[in-house]
């Protein structure tokens, strides 16, 4: 099997990390989405992974309202350091090597993101997990996604959903809604489908990066992704 990309981002949220909890970290859930990236690896593809925090912040939210918009994303950004370091914990219990870099400096726990430490990284097929977000606030974690992608020169970015790619409504309320196998930027946009949030969708078409929404929950789908199976649904120009 050989893989139809060289080098991936794939956006994790922090939502994929809580398996049947109502937040936290759930080591079974994060074990198997290790693993998933693990045969990736094995493929020799070089992997980056930016992550959510909605997990960890969902606890604090209702704590949050009211609160200032900067110092609310400032709290979230915390967050996915936390589930960075969880990851590269359960990347080194199956002897993947991997390196936090922070947008935010946290020397003591994380490098800070430095995009030619990063590049090397990759290059030296080590799994370069992308923590909090692009350090500004306003920014979401899909906008980071799209930022890392370009800067790593990635061939794709891969966004990990709960649902097996891009559908024509909410197949859980619409049983008879269909998946897109490949859909144009210009058609998500138009259509309001809910790809990735407007700034990356924007950043990704301007700079002709394709993203591909699939499901982590579906087992072996990563891999299916990566050596260019029909899964999930490709955004593309």
């Amino acid at each position: 099997m050989k893989p139809v990309y060289k080098r991936i981002l794939l956006k994790l949220s922090g939502e994929a990390l809580l398996g049947d909890d109502p937040y936290g970290v759930n080591r079974e859930t994060i074990d198997r989405i290790v693993s998933e990236v693990k045969e990736v690896i094995d493929l020799d593809v070089e992997v980056g992974v930016v992550i959510g925090g909605g997990n960890i912040f969902r606890g604090v939210a209702p704590a949050a309202a009211g609160m200032d918009r900067a110092t609310a994303d400032y709290m979230g950004m915390l967050a996915t350091v936390m589930n960075a370091l969880a990851l590269q914990d359960a990347m080194r219990r199956v002897k993947l090597r991997s390196r936090v870099l922070s947008a935010l400096t946290i020397q003591q726990v994380a490098e800070p993101y430095i995009r030619g430490r990063a590049m090397r990284y990759l290059e030296e097929k080590r799994v370069v997990i992308f923590a909090a977000g692009t350090g500004n606030p306003f920014f979401t974690t899909d906008t980071a996604a799209a930022l890392r992608g370009m800067e790593m020169n990635v061939d794709v970015v891969l966004k990990a959903t709960k649902v097996d790619g891009v559908y024509t409504d909410d197949p859980k309320t619409h049983p008879d809604a269909m998946r897109f196998h490949k859909i144009t930027f210009d058609e998500a946009i138009v259509k309001k489908l809910q790809v990735m949030d407007a700034t990356a969708l924007t950043l990704c078409r301007d700079q002709r990066l394709p993203i591909c929404v699939f499901s982590i929950v579906k087992k072996g789908a990563l891999k299916r992704v990566v050596i260019g199976e029909d899964e999930g649904t490709l955004v593309h120009s």
